[in-house]
């Protein structure tokens, strides 16, 4: 079934555009948490917002996550020789981790410095993610 994603001429190519939604899902979602964290739009109780986006944030990581699954399965070989993938999945780790210890400290409820560190920490390591996802295929 890989072989055939990776063949197919219409395959691959709708398989990174479901990945791209999915990427888009969760970081659009997440930076809008961010920005509510940072104080934008304090007339939003963060509570639901966060219920409603963390619920949009997982669909969209659960889809990149399936995704990327399935493309990395067409070509395991070239992605685990190239250094831009690894770099990739090490942010990636990273950016999990510290999404986990951001809820585990509760820090939605303290919006405190912590929590904005942890934020700009989030942002900075998506970024990182998506630009070393762009440079894949060209690095």
């Amino acid at each position: 079934m890989l072989v055939a994603l990776g063949a197919h001429p219409w395959a691959y190519p709708m398989l990174e555009t479901a990945h791209l939604l999915g990427v888009g899902l969760l970081l659009g979602n997440l930076a809008l948490l961010e920005l509510r964290v940072f104080g934008w739009g304090v007339a939003l109780p963060i509570q639901p917002l966060a219920r409603l986006s963390l619920g949009l944030v997982l669909t969209g990581f659960g889809l990149a996550a399936i995704t990327g699954l399935l493309m990395f399965g067409t070509q395991p070989q070239e992605l685990l020789a190239n250094r831009v993938f690894t770099i990739k999945m090490g942010l990636l780790m990273l950016a999990g981790c510290n999404a986990a210890w951001f809820h585990a400290r509760q820090s939605l409820q303290r919006l405190d410095a912590t929590a904005r560190l942890s934020m700009v920490l989030s942002a900075v390591l998506w970024l990182g993610v998506l630009t070393c996802g762009r440079w894949i295929g060209y690095v």
